[in-house]
């Protein structure tokens, strides 16, 4: 009896599983999911041997659709969005790298055997469920019929009147609804992908010829910069935004004394909480790039000749372009889509550090090896230099994080060590939100004061930079149902560069006023390339 009550308890469970962390409460689990009325009726009337046939596929089903909800709910904590089952299944390597770098071989190895060992276990014991009910349903079909035509009118009843127990419906058909949405996920994905390859072939400027190409910046010293999961959150969250804009400002006037001015504005990022190359991408195409199914194909596939930013100035014939890339740590075949000369990997750099957690060395470093490698040399054919920065120390899980060192005691990074050592493990932040919001400002703080250190020390006087996020951090950190947006800034010494985005309607400064103007993140290319003179000439 006490097993059939837990097989009961547990289908009826999985049947009314909400997908979203926020409403997984005890009202949710107290409704009667039309699915197990409709389940009991057709297994009550079958034969033995059809019956098992069913109930099998049918526990099978039940733990299927209990998985794709515990990765609906992962999905939407650290990504913002539900899992898809067509684009998705790439991104569980990614994962599984990520906590290689977190955890360790052995530590993501043991992950990995926990989490095939769940699935397993989540399958086996729906299927198991369903066959032990169906077999005392069988045993017993007058009850049975006779339970379910009551449970049927009372659900009925409670349809009709709307009957409500803590603000939730009683009546449930939480999995027809969720097929439902899954088929439409699926034939909108179909459907948007087709669109997409159509749209990747459009470019504004995609026949633009060189010499029309950014004559408004001909002659700069220009640097892109990401600065990872930089997000609206960590400027307006209370507990993180009161130290990234005390941080923001003085950083401001530090710069304003050296001759730098900035303007600042926000992008609606292309993804949330991770998939930084999306962001990336996005930003320097204009196409939106929000899956991994449309990075492949702009990268890899049909639009590989694309104009992206960092083309743009390759393509003028005036600039030699440049690549910083510590979080790259393998091939990466996108450089010659991004129309890079040459790129510096995590590995190119001479960092005998320590990593701290996934991010391989600590920006400072990364910013000065640029300087030692790249800026402090004029490049030997008299050309002007444009460089792409990726920095990675306001990496998930902010935990631990580094410190500023004096800039001439780095040397090959071994002076992080103790800093290392000293922070806190990745569990600090794992187990508490306010941690991980705490920690996750410090990182914020840490990557801008580098960056803008850098940019007093070494910045020249047609030096250019423009940074920005890539996404808002998780879930975690920036809450429930936050948006996508991203700071941008520019900042420059010569005011012709920031008179040139004046009608933007960007802050003055590195802080974007909370009102400042929100643009999606694919239209930063079309409305940087105009501001700076390029003339359009659409390749259709």
């Amino acid at each position: 009896m006490t097993v059939t009550v837990l097989a009961g308890v547990l289908v009826v469970a999985s049947l009314v599983m909400p997908n979203r962390p926020a409403s997984f409460q005890p009202a949710m689990f107290t409704r009667i999911p039309v699915e197990a009325l409709i389940g009991a009726a057709v297994l009550t009337a079958l034969p033995r041997r059809p019956r098992l046939v069913v109930a099998w596929l049918g526990g099978l089903a039940l733990g299927v659709q209990t998985m794709l909800n515990v990765l609906d709910a992962g999905f939407y904590q650290y990504l913002g969005r539900d899992f898809n089952a067509i684009l998705d299944w790439p991104l569980f390597s990614d994962a599984y790298s990520y906590l290689q770098d977190t955890l360790g071989g052995a530590g993501a190895l043991g992950a990995l055997v926990a989490a095939l060992a769940i699935v397993a276990l989540v399958l086996t014991v729906s299927a198991l469920s369903v066959v032990r009910l169906s077999n005392v349903m069988a045993r017993h079909r007058l009850t049975t019929t006779r339970t379910v035509l009551v449970l049927s009118m009372v659900w009925m009843t409670c349809t009709v009147l709307g009957l409500q127990y803590g603000g939730v419906p009683l009546a449930a058909e939480r999995t027809v609804t969720m097929l439902q949405v899954r088929s439409d996920l699926i034939r909108q994905t179909i459907r948007d992908e087709r669109d997409f390859a159509k749209t990747e072939r459009a470019d504004a400027f995609g026949a633009t010829p060189g010499s029309q190409l950014v004559p408004d910046l001909r002659g700069k010293d220009m640097i892109f910069t990401f600065i990872e999961s930089y997000g609206r959150s960590a400027i307006e969250d209370p507990v993180e935004g009161p130290g990234v804009d005390a941080t923001l400002d003085a950083q401001t006037k530090a710069l304003a004394q050296a001759g730098f001015h900035a303007k600042s504005g926000w992008l609606t990022s292309a993804t949330y909480g991770g998939s930084s190359w999306l962001g990336h991408s996005t930003t320097m195409s204009g196409l939106w790039i929000n899956n991994q199914n449309r990075y492949r194909t702009v990268t890899q596939g049909g639009a590989g000749d694309h104009l992206t930013l960092t083309k743009a100035f390759k393509k003028t014939g005036d600039f030699d372009t440049v690549g910083i890339m510590p979080g790259v740590q393998k091939g990466w075949p996108e450089a010659k889509w991004y129309g890079l000369d040459q790129v510096y990997n995590a590995f190119q750099l001479g960092y005998k550090g320590p990593k701290f957690s996934w991010s391989t060395m600590p920006d400072q470093y990364t910013l000065e090896q640029f300087q030692k490698l790249v800026h402090s040399k004029q490049p030997a054919d008299g050309k002007s230099r444009m460089s792409f920065l990726i920095l990675t120390s306001s990496h998930t899980p902010w935990a631990p994080i580094p410190k500023m060192v004096p800039w001439d005691k780095l040397g090959d990074g071994s002076i992080f060590d103790s800093i290392e050592k000293a922070g806190h493990e990745p569990s600090y932040t794992y187990t508490s939100d306010l941690h991980s919001k705490q920690e996750y400002g410090k990182s914020v703080q840490y990557t801008v004061t580098a960056l803008t250190e850098w940019l007093q020390r070494y910045g020249k006087d047609d030096t250019v930079l423009v940074f920005l996020g890539d996404h808002q951090a998780n879930a975690h950190v920036s809450g429930n149902n936050a948006s996508h947006d991203v700071p941008v800034s520019i900042v420059a010494k010569d005011p012709k560069v920031l008179e040139k985005v004046a009608s933007w309607g960007w802050t003055d400064g590195l802080r974007p006023a909370h009102d400042a103007p929100v643009w999606k993140m694919s239209a930063f290319r079309d409305k940087f390339l105009t501001a700076y003179g390029s003339t359009p000439h659409p390749r259709s």
